[in-house]
């Protein structure tokens, strides 16, 4: 009796090093499905804000309203927190929209424009509720205050900082003191600051000012650029200051910087709160948002963005203020807007990763067993586990047969090709299929065969270019650099002779030229390093 034909073995790759990802960085990246939206007009998109909590008790119990603001041109958008849509667009503005809030109520919403006009409109109705004209420049600052509903702030490119009061026709206070545009502003958190605000100006100051002293500063720290952007932490003593590339922490109460974040390349733009004040994001015009935790300000999590970033939010939803989306506005004129998987979907994301990874393995059967098994265990009760069982009572006769019962596996196309010698059509059918460690497994049964120049050999244009893909595609990991080489050497001396025919095959060839000579120029550039370092180790 002839022996059975066994399936070919797996080639097992060996396991190339990998940096183990934090739990911060996991967090970070659970940030997806980024939703992508163009600018009605292609402008820049200036703003975005979400309600602040309020520090009344009696607002603070509310569930915060569901929606955030986009500004951009001439106009105000308004979207969905839950769901990413736009519900509303205000337009009444003469000219382009610098800033806008929405009160913690969600009924108000205050926006500034490049005319220096301040209006006030009814969210619902979208009606004007009121119209305050004092501002001559540009006002870049519109803001509530968050302990009392009927108090706003403005700052302005007429170097100025007001106060305003929603019945009163004109300013309740203005702070002067800047010396140049003053492009941000924001009251300070707490019951025991209400009375402080600190702006930013391109004078390189910061200013902290208090309601009580008539139009007089308190407190100014001088800064090395024009400040783009402030931030109060929630403890109502730290101030974060953006200026040039770097961002300043200042302490309020002993009057002095703390800290100094220095890890963007290019001015930092915007600043935001998350994780409930215990992270802060930052943007900026090498388009890169950054994450730092607020002990020792250092980087925790980032992403790269395609244009430079002039504002960001990091949107929160639930009575506990969870992060919910990361908003950020583009000078392309793009808002991306990136959501955090939770509940099923992360579960789906999980199991669906996991199939991945078993299928990239090689292991797609094992983890389909698991899978079974699992569900098995969440079947229900003994019934469900004993189902197809049949038990008669006492006295049945227990046969065990000698047989073997375990069916072998179905041969596959390409392993009977393989088998009977058609390595040619074995291999167009496994580069068609795409999976990496099949075709390594072909490839290596062939070298073992002597038979791979002869897989190769009598291809034409279109049969030829699938080998040539996969051998640019895999060239660069350094599992496979022998296998590549030797397929590549094969390829070359079958089909040099032929160079100059066939305009795909050419570029093809090119492709692949330029990808050594990166790995050749990489390879370099490491052994230049180790040089390097040795001689630091020998000294």
């Amino acid at each position: 009796m002839a022996a059975p034909v066994l399936p070919l073995p797996q080639v097992k790759l060996p396991s190339v090093p990998s940096t183990r990802l934090t739990s911060e960085q996991l967090y970070w990246r659970s940030f997806r499905t980024p939703l992508l939206i163009s600018s009605p007009s292609n402008t820049p998109i200036h703003h975005i804000s979400q309600p602040l909590a309020s520090a009344s008790a009696s607002a603070a119990s509310l569930q915060p309203p569901d929606i955030f603001t986009v500004t951009t041109g001439a106009r105000v958008q308004l979207y969905s927190v839950r769901t990413r849509k736009l519900l509303k667009t205000i337009t009444r503005f003469d000219d382009t929209a610098r800033s806008s809030e929405v009160r913690p109520d969600g009924r108000i919403l205050v926006a500034g424009d490049e005319t220096g006009t301040i209006q006030v409109f009814d969210v619902n109705s979208r009606s004007i509720l009121k119209t305050w004209r004092e501002h001559k420049q540009p006002v870049w600052v519109t803001r509530f205050s968050p302990s009392d509903p009927t108090t706003l702030l403005s700052a302005s490119d007429d170097r100025t900082v007001r106060l305003w009061d929603l019945p009163s026709e004109t300013s309740a206070q203005t702070f002067v003191g800047h010396s140049d545009y003053v492009r941000s502003g924001c009251f300070m958190p707490g019951t025991q600051s209400a009375n402080l605000m600190v702006s930013g100006s391109y004078d390189q100051t910061v200013r902290l000012w208090d309601s009580r002293v008539a139009g007089r500063q308190v407190m100014t720290f001088k800064m090395s650029a024009p400040v783009e952007n402030v931030l109060a932490m929630p403890s109502g003593t730290t101030v974060l200051a953006a200026a040039d590339n770097q961002v300043a922490v200042l302490d309020v109460v002993a009057g002095k910087p703390l800290h100094l974040i220095k890890n963007h390349q290019k001015t930092v733009t915007c600043l935001s709160l998350a994780s409930q004040g215990a992270r802060v994001v930052t943007g900026a015009l090498d388009g890169h948002i950054k994450m730092f935790e607020t002990t020792g300000w250092n980087v925790v999590g980032g992403s790269k963005y395609p244009s430079p970033i002039l504002s960001l939010g990091v949107i929160t939803s639930g009575p506990q203020r969870e992060d919910k989306h990361i908003a950020v506005g583009m000078q392309s004129g793009v808002l991306s807007i990136r959501t955090r998987l939770s509940g099923e979907q992360k579960i789906r994301e999980r199991e669906r990763q996991r199939e991945m990874q078993a299928i990239l393995e090689g292991k797609l059967e094992e983890h389909d067993r698991k899978v079974a098994k699992e569900q098995k265990k969440r079947g229900r009760g003994w019934e469900k586990r004993f189902r197809g069982m049949d038990f008669v009572g006492e006295g049945v006769d227990i046969v065990i047969d000698s047989q073997e019962t375990k069916k072998r596996k179905k041969e596959k196309a390409w392993e009977h090709d393989l088998r009977k010698g058609r390595y040619a059509a074995s291999l167009d059918q496994v580069l068609a299929a795409g999976n990496q460690i099949t075709v390594v497994t072909l490839l290596t049964a062939l070298r073992h065969r002597a038979a791979l120049r002869t897989a190769l050999s009598g291809r034409d244009e279109v049969t030829l270019q699938p080998i040539l893909k996969w051998v640019h595609k895999s060239i660069s990991d350094p599992r496979l650099v022998d296998l590549c080489v030797e397929v590549s050497m094969n390829v070359l001396d079958l089909y040099s002779g032929h160079l100059g025919q066939s305009v795909q095959i050419d570029r093809l060839i090119d492709k692949l030229r330029r990808r050594v000579q990166e790995e050749v120029d990489r390879a370099q550039n490491a052994w230049q390093t180790k040089g390097m370092l040795d001689m630091l180790k020998v000294s």
